[in-house]
């Protein structure tokens, strides 16, 4: 079965089921989980022509999308079409995408070569009537395949690059939760900074007291900063007092 939808996920896992799922993909998932990044992965067999309403939201939904390009991704009408809702949540809800090269050359990925350009040649046949939707898939796997990833080939030791790519995705995720409090943090100690100067010039408790004021802020700023970083579930929320992680 795919995850419970009660559980917030926060990466979104797009692969080709009979290439992966029972070695990289699985591999991938599990190190993501040991990060405690909560994924979402379907473990379904896959049938029929329109993509369950379930996965949409579930890309929706994610924060981050890992497409898992493998040598037969694009026989796979499902695989093209979550593709193409990855990147329109990119452009709608700038979500994160990472694609990763599982034995597959990027080139091959982006020019619809090799065993893509086979797929696609099927696809034409078989929609017809349908080109612009085969359209869509060729544009949409270009654009996926212009995003900086990551390569895993034969002779390279995949539990590194697993265990890269999980690193790559938290980091990611961490400035996804965090970036605005950065850039909070940055402006108020650049503040604290002319404060203190301020203080030492005309040095009254009132300056003082104002500078002070700053500080506190700033700790108070990171401290919801780690707060965030935690990615704490609901339940375990009230426990955190006045700071609310996002």
């Amino acid at each position: 079965m795919a995850n419970s939808s009660e559980e917030k996920h926060e990466v979104f896992i797009c692969f080709r089921g009979e290439d992966t799922r029972n070695t990289f993909t699985s591999h991938l998932n599990a190190a993501l989980r040991r990060l405690e990044i909560r994924t979402y992965i379907d473990h379904d067999l896959r049938r029929g022509e329109e993509i369950p309403e379930r996965l949409l939201r579930a890309i929706k939904d994610a924060k981050l999308s890992v497409i898992v390009f493998s040598e037969n991704f694009a026989a796979s009408k499902w695989c093209l079409d979550e593709v193409v809702n990855i990147l329109e949540c990119k452009k709608t809800s700038n979500q994160i995408v990472v694609p990763v090269f599982y034995r597959v050359d990027p080139a091959v990925v982006r020019n619809q070569i090799g065993s893509y350009g086979d797929a696609f040649g099927k696809h034409e046949q078989r929609f017809e009537g349908e080109m612009n939707k085969v359209k869509i898939w060729r544009e949409a796997l270009t654009e996926a395949a212009n995003h900086s990833g990551w390569g895993c080939s034969l002779n390279k030791v995949e539990s590194e690059i697993v265990e890269g790519i999980a690193m790559d995705v938290m980091e990611k995720l961490n400035h996804v939760y965090v970036g605005d409090l950065d850039e909070q943090i940055r402006k108020f100690k650049q503040l604290a900074v002319l404060q203190d100067q301020y203080y030492k010039a005309i040095p009254v408790f009132d300056n003082l007291e104002i500078y002070r004021a700053t500080v506190r802020r700033i700790t108070e700023l990171e401290m919801e900063r780690s707060i965030r970083l935690l990615r704490l579930t609901p339940d375990m929320l009230p426990y955190v007092g006045n700071f609310k992680s996002h």
